[in-house]
């Protein structure tokens, strides 16, 4: 089971200003509303192997989820990743310089390895509603992601 949302925003800012948001892992807190606290456990800048905690509030319950750089290309493109509840969850952030600014864009995915039956079942009722809450919190990122890099 595959499951995946891209959305797009242009932000007035440099690539080079959205990638100094997008990468400071401590301060997501402050920046992103969704985001309730973060807790790194590797020291050092970011890039591949960066890994953190990352407590959101999701559909009015807080989750922490441990996650990790897989892939970073300054200030082009960079991937991060989770696993949680028996599924790879994957979040691909591509910059693309336009007009004087940034087109940013994030792919959010997930898979879902060896489905039972009750997690089919589960996801025919509750998949439509997740993936839209989840919809939300990435158009609502991608706002607080603007508005840091706009102001810096």
């Amino acid at each position: 089971m595959d499951h995946s949302i891209s959305l797009s925003q242009h932000i007035h800012a440099s690539p080079e200003k959205v990638w100094s948001v997008i990468t400071d892992i401590p301060g997501s807190a402050t920046t992103l509303s969704g985001v309730e606290s973060v807790q790194l456990l590797t020291d050092g800048p970011y890039g591949e192997g960066t890994r953190w905690k990352e407590t959101r509030k999701m559909m009015g319950k807080s989750e922490t989820v441990e996650m990790w750089v897989a892939q970073a290309e300054p200030p082009r493109s960079t991937t991060v990743k989770a696993v949680q509840g028996g599924a790879d969850y994957s979040t691909l952030f591509t910059l693309a310089p336009r007009d004087g600014g940034t087109d940013l864009s994030v792919t959010f995915g997930g898979e879902v390895h060896k489905p039972t039956a009750a997690t089919r079942i589960m996801m025919a009722v509750f998949g439509k509603m997740a993936m839209a809450a989840t919809r939300k919190a990435l158009r609502k990122d991608l706002a607080d992601i603007a508005a840091k890099a706009e102001s810096i």
